[in-house]
């Protein structure tokens, strides 16, 4: 078409047509344009996420950043590859090759030594000043009672002071009428350097008793076979004339104080005890086995050296009894010691003094003379003790294992101790990975157990408020290996829990069994001699049986005494364990606290490779973990409450035996009512638990669309920048962002030991414990998560604040089931000892009597009135446990 005469009138065109190269390159800058846009977008939402998202984790010092945590099973796993065999046979060597009779200066570098354990694995720096407090002292005070603040690890040192013993010259002969000297024995183990350390040590701490009376006194020999109460019993129908004889006892069945109580209640002069070969089992000379230490049989020279402490009236210092021992504490004279002396004696020696014994020998109807003398003061010991905050810091888990030992005590303690040595080393490792405990855990090493639960005892009666306010339960170890059977004893409350952890974890010798089925083990050493195995008396096999009460129907014994957990159970009531592997009739002869409880028996005999050490460390550990973890304390009161109705059922028959008429329907009524109060409780723990549960596995798939959502953005981000590099190289760019592309690692942090949480507030501490012990992982900034502002409106806080009140008052009612059966008053003539659930038997002293003070108002008193008092005394609490434990 031609041009129209108004086109004459438009303005003539200036601009030039863009050229096809110019176009394009104007549509690449505004893709770059764009590009740009979204990159900055995606970088400041990943700012905002970093800066408002910071993970529960993050408040942990010590959390790397996208790294999953150690929590839960998880952190389970990782502490069970820790313990070794390697390096707990090197623990032993640090500790049981020489040595650390409680007081002396051996036992100070022992206690100096597990100090520097706990710095070394726990992560404490060591302070300037050695952190070795007086008891009573500010300092000492402030360590213990600060613990439920604390926010570090922390391990110090408590010296306290109390009254023991030790020997100086001792003497045991025969004499005639006119006191001339016809024998005299050799006190001292004999040793040659076969064992390096029995042949050095040998007579280091002279065979004595501790806190025996000093004394020299002459009588006529009296057998008192285990000079039990039914021993002595035999003897009096007897007639036999017990004013100023000498009494020999066997050791075993009973505590070796009790032996001497007996005798001096019945006016002997003097008690002596000795281990006799026909207590171990099959395993003796006669049957074929050379004596150590050129073999598994008993040394002939051997002696049990022990405290002949009343132990049954009361433990500790005896001149201190119910308040701790400090340096100036009043002292009372002791009402728990004998007033006649005592020595501890080997069966060569007692075979001397039998021949007075034995008609037509030349020394039958002789005397015996008995001297022991000691010096009785005023000595130094050393409780070392760590702690490892948790989130709920005013809630404890307590495990405890004695350090002191008559000798060297490769067994007892220091089995015992290696394989606490080997828990400290795996909580360490936790703690280096970024884990933290729920509750808080505190580790002790107990001195001056081996003269009457001297430490524990006293840093219990120091502290009894503190734990009766924050402890929940303790865990005790004494020895850890001395034989092939693993025996379990503890509150019922925690029967199941014992047994449960064993049967997760391989037995140390046989993969193909558990460690649970290891208390089925019976030893292998049946006999060399021609006639095969020897037949144990029935009576050995008794005496062994009463030194642990029968067990539940788990398959866990109740708790006497004997060992640390008796101040933390006895007195305050707080659910209390022991166990290890025990020796038994067909194992070697375990020598008791005699020089040759020694390394190279240890190694050779005991636990040859230090499997079982291992796997007591990993079976304590394991337990530690969990009920410093369980969101529900794993505490089964039914159990215990229907342990009651067979204890029970076993006075019934104490007092149909004893023709003694008591009224005992009261009392089982309230224990049904106690059964229903305890059957109600479970179902609110299950639903509390299942409640936690749901609400953590809600989150975790919340988490889980989060993270996959987060996937895609990084996925886009990097197509994005890719295309970016792309369109600028083509127009010639250099391609670098000035967009920085930060690293999911980039705020990573060393992880360090001491951890610590930003946000202190209690209740901050317990909901995020809370959550990561129960197995969330989830993004969630602390600050944030306590407000109602976005981007955290739909978290649900109210809701996990209201199920942690929840358990938590599920716990507080099961931690009082074992504190219900506390009595200020306590049990008769021992007043010391306040539960009336279990005690250790007044006449046992190892052993537990059930209902102890109803159960001796029949057995030791016969009196009905008494009877009646003690069952309305035992139903009057459980009525009030039932009132207490109902939802």
């Amino acid at each position: 078409m031609g041009a129209s005469k108004d086109d004459d009138f438009l303005p003539t065109s200036t601009q030039v047509a863009p050229t096809p190269g110019r176009s394009t390159r104007l549509r690449k800058f505004s893709t770059v344009l764009l590009l740009l846009a979204l990159l900055s977008g995606l970088h400041h939402w990943r700012n905002i996420s970093a800066k408002n998202s910071s993970s529960l984790l993050g408040g942990l010092k010590g959390h790397k950043h996208g790294k999953r945590p150690l929590f839960g099973k998880r952190a389970e796993e990782a502490f069970l590859s820790v313990p070794d065999e390697a390096t707990a046979i090197e623990a032993s060597r640090l500790f049981a090759t020489k040595p650390h009779m409680a007081g002396t200066p051996g036992d100070l570098t022992t206690a100096k030594d597990f100090l520097d354990l706990l710095q070394r694995e726990l992560g404490i720096s060591p302070p300037t000043k050695e952190p070795i407090f007086a008891a009573g002292s500010g300092e000492s005070q402030h360590a213990t009672l600060s613990i439920s603040k604390t926010s570090k690890p922390r391990a110090w040192i408590d010296t306290y002071y109390p009254v023991m013993n030790t020997p100086l010259d001792r003497t045991l002969q025969i004499v005639d009428q006119n006191g001339t000297v016809i024998w005299e024995a050799n006190l001292a183990e004999i040793s040659d350097d076969t064992d390096p350390d029995a042949g050095k040590y040998f007579d280091d701490v002279p065979t004595f008793h501790g806190l025996s009376r000093g004394g020299d006194v002459t009588g006529a020999l009296i057998d008192g076979n285990y000079c039990t109460q039914e021993d002595y019993g035999r003897l009096i129908a007897n007639k036999i004339e017990m004013k100023g004889s000498i009494v020999i006892c066997r050791y075993g069945g009973i505590f070796r104080g009790l032996k001497v109580k007996g005798g001096q209640e019945l006016g002997a002069a003097g008690v002596l005890i000795y281990s006799d070969p026909r207590d171990d089992g099959t395993v003796t000379v006669a049957n074929g086995y050379e004596a150590y230490p050129d073999g598994p049989a008993r040394n002939p020279t051997s002696v049990q050296r022990g405290s002949v402490q009343y132990l049954s009236i009361y433990p500790g210092d005896p001149t201190t009894p119910g308040y701790p021992s400090y340096e100036n504490s009043a002292r009372t004279e002791g009402s728990n010691i004998p007033l006649i002396p005592s020595l501890p004696i080997s069966e060569a020696n007692a075979g001397m003094l039998f021949r007075t014994l034995t008609k037509d020998d030349v020394w039958n109807g002789k005397l015996v003379r008995l001297v022991n003398n000691v010096d009785t003061r005023v000595i130094p010991i050393w409780n070392t003790l760590g702690v490892i905050p948790g989130f709920i810091k005013n809630e404890v888990v307590m495990v405890g294992n004695h350090r002191d030992a008559w000798v060297m005590g490769a067994t007892d303690p220091s089995s015992g101790t290696v394989s606490v040595h080997e828990v400290i080393r795996g909580l360490g490792y936790l703690m280096r990975q970024g884990w933290k405990p729920l509750r808080t855990i505190v580790i002790a090493s107990w001195d001056a157990e081996e003269y009457g639960l001297i430490g524990s005892t006293e840093w219990g009666e120091d502290f009894k408020d503190w734990i009766d306010e924050h402890v929940v339960a303790y865990l005790n170890l004494d020895s850890s290996v001395s034989g092939s059977k693993l025996r379990a004893s503890a509150s019922p409350l925690l029967a199941h829990f014992i047994r449960g952890t064993a049967e997760e974890l391989p037995h140390p010798t046989d993969q193909s069994r558990t460690l649970w089925d290891a208390t089925e083990d019976d030893g292998q050493l049946f006999g060399l001699t021609e006639a095969g195995n020897m037949t144990v008396q029935d009576e050995v096999i008794a005496m062994r049986k009463l030194e642990v009460a029968n067990a539940d129907s788990v398959g866990v014994s109740p708790l006497g005494s004997g060992s640390d957990y008796t101040v933390f159970l006895q007195r305050n009531g707080i659910p209390s364990t022991n166990g290890g592997f025990g020796a038994t009739i067909h194992d070697p002869v375990y020598h008791y606290h005699s020089v040759f409880d020694s390394e190279r028996w240890q190694e050779m005999y005991g636990d040859p490779g230090f499997f079982r050490h291992v796997a007591v460390a990993k079976h304590l550990g394991l337990q530690t973990l969990r009920l410093s973890s369980a969101a529900i304390l794993p505490f089964n009161t039914t159990h215990y409450a229907y342990e009651l109705e067979s204890y029970l059922n076993s006075v019934e028959l104490i007092a149909s035996t004893a023709s003694l008429s008591v009224q005992l329907k009261p009392l089982r009524r309230s224990i049904h009512a106690l059964q229903k109060a305890s059957i109600a409780l479970d179902k609110e723990k299950g639903e509390a638990e299942k409640e936690l549960n749901e609400l953590i596995k809600k989150l975790r798939k919340s988490r889980s669309r989060r993270r996959k959502f987060k996937r895609a953005a990084r996925k886009i981000k990097r197509a994005a920048r890719k295309m970016y590099c792309h369109l600028k190289k083509a127009m010639s760019w250099e391609c670098s962002s000035p967009i920085p592309i930060q690293s999911a690692r980039a705020n990573d942090v060393a992880v360090q030991p001491n951890i610590e949480m930003e946000n202190n507030l209690d209740e901050n501490d317990l909901i995020i414990g809370m959550a990561l012990h129960a197995g969330f992982e989830g993004n969630c900034d602390i600050n944030r998560l306590l407000s109602t502002q976005p981007p955290h409106r739909k978290f649900p806080l109210r809701r996990l604040r209201k199920i942690v009140k929840r358990i938590q008052a599920v716990n507080k009612k099961t931690s009082l089931f074992e504190r219900g059966f506390i009595s200020e008053d306590g049990i008769k003539d021992r007043e010391w000892y306040k539960h009336l659930a279990v005690a250790p038997g007044k006449w046992l002293g190892y052993g537990a009597t059930t209902f102890p003070a109803l159960t001796e108002s029949i057995t030791f008193e016969k009196n009905s009135t008494l009877a009646k008092f003690e069952a309305d005394r035992l139903q009057h609490l459980i009525e009030k446990l039932a009132k207490k434990i109902q939802v």
